[in-house]
């Protein structure tokens, strides 16, 4: 029997005892709850969640290869990243540009968007708004590029931009249309008016140009010039080390006009589009379309287009003028490349989605879609389409490429070749004119 002094200790013992196995029992599921972080740790749930916002002009209308190789690429990057997502933004190429601008002008860029070379840099890297990206060539892609291709993102030494396509312009041409009409591929201007003199004659339209975009009818300028002129004189007229007035761009504007007084583009040129010019190619209704190699999925595995079609396109160069020019000289140069805004709240994660982005584009838009990259390629090792390893070949022999006109100048004098295009292609402005007010914009700047 218990001894009944003893029973207040007993009842004050099991009183403690029972509050130990509670503390016991919270402990275990505080335990557990730490237990769960570690393994929520572990899975990646603790992660901090951030978003890369990710502009490009790709969209899968027009731009159908390029643009599920985007989202292959995020879908990758977004995998091998837990935690962040990339969001995009997609725009045609001209509302592109534009919006561009806009942001800019408020300090809103995306994290990650599209550039161009040259003069379209300088605005924004005069603004602080592109971040300098030299530590990733150095840490990740120090032999990845196609030589001169990163150099043309650089300012005063500083890379600014990752170039992703490497182009050269030649003249697409529907093989069926030339035999149809006994129509030999033109070596000389000449047999190039004569060509077109034969479509006119029945009623085929020659040349398909969307000149309301007007860097398009600029090619054609920027060919004529290079072939009359040599491959330095335009580039030295916008460096200021020449000048616009030089007689060979004078001539190059007079040549323009020649081919539009007999009807060599398709009608209403100047208010169409390119995406709009580029039908009446794709429907085979014209027969020529000058355009860059970054239309080169178009004509070989863009399965949106007949293949009957796609075996019926052919290329040429651009022909020489009056026995000049060389016809390994090329418009052309680095298409677009990426940027990162400098004041991104996710630079560090940005920087680190275009180094990877760069390399998946590489590799995958050979194969996928028969563009050219701006890295190197293994064409061993690869499987190309015929005309891309045509291409291929004809850059390994290039003597010359001539960036953009439009992408050498700032935005202001850019603008101001574009007009005068648009003018110049509409019988607007004589030749003389043409040169003379491109030449006053460009030594305005230098006032």
């Amino acid at each position: 029997m218990l001894n009944k002094k003893a029973f207040p200790f007993i009842l004050g013992l099991i009183a403690i005892l029972m509050i130990a196995l509670a503390g016991c029992a919270s402990g275990s599921e505080d335990d557990g709850a730490s237990g769960s972080d570690d393994s929520d740790n572990e899975s990646g749930s603790d992660v901090e969640e951030k978003t890369i916002n990710f502009m490009h002009l790709w969209p899968e209308g027009s731009s159908r290869q390029h643009h599920l190789i985007v989202n292959d690429i995020i879908a990758e990057y977004e995998e091998a990243n837990p935690g962040i997502t990339v969001e995009t933004e997609i725009l045609g190429n001209e509302q592109y540009k534009e919006k561009l601008k806009v942001l800019s002008s408020s300090n809103e860029l995306p994290d990650v968007g599209m550039t161009w070379a040259a003069g379209f840099l300088d605005p924004y890297v005069g603004g602080d708004m592109f971040a300098p990206l030299d530590d990733i060539i150095e840490n990740d892609h120090s032999d990845s590029f196609v030589p001169g291709t990163a150099e043309a993102y650089a300012i005063d030494g500083t890379t600014y931009g990752l170039p992703l396509e490497l182009n050269i312009t030649p003249v697409m041409y529907n093989k069926a249309i030339f035999e149809e009409h006994g129509v030999e591929i033109p070596e000389t201007f000449e047999e190039l008016k004569a060509a077109v003199q034969t479509f006119v004659d029945n009623d085929v339209i020659p040349i398909t140009l969307g000149n309301k975009d007007s860097w398009t009818g600029s090619m054609w300028y920027m060919y004529l010039a290079d072939r009359i002129g040599g491959a330095e004189t335009l580039t030295n007229a916008i460096n200021r080390s020449g000048s616009f007035e030089d007689p060979a761009l004078v001539e190059a504007a007079a040549k323009v006009q020649e081919l539009v007084d007999m009807g060599g583009f398709v009608k209403g040129y100047n208010g169409l589009a390119n995406d709009e010019a580029k039908g009446y190619f794709i429907n085979e209704q014209a027969a020529m379309y000058l355009m860059a190699t970054w239309d080169l999925p178009q004509w070989t595995t863009d399965e949106n287009n007949p293949q009957e079609f796609r075996d019926n396109v052919g290329y040429f160069k651009f022909p020489t003028v009056d026995g000049k020019g060389d016809k390994n000289s090329y418009v052309g140069g680095p298409g677009v490349g990426l940027f990162v805004a400098e004041d991104s709240p996710v630079k560090d994660e940005a920087k680190d989605f275009v180094s990877f982005f760069v390399e998946k584009w590489g590799e995958q838009a050979v194969s996928n879609a028969g563009v050219i990259p701006a890295t190197k390629v293994d064409t061993e090792n690869v499987e190309l389409p015929d005309m891309y390893i045509d291409v291929l070949n004809d850059l390994n022999e290039a003597s010359n490429i001539t960036l953009y006109a439009d992408v050498q100048m700032s935005a202001s004098v850019a603008q101001v070749h574009l007009n005068m295009i648009q003018a110049l292609f509409g019988g607007e402005v004589s030749p003389e004119e043409f040169a003379k007010e491109q030449e006053d914009a460009l030594a305005a700047e230098e006032e």
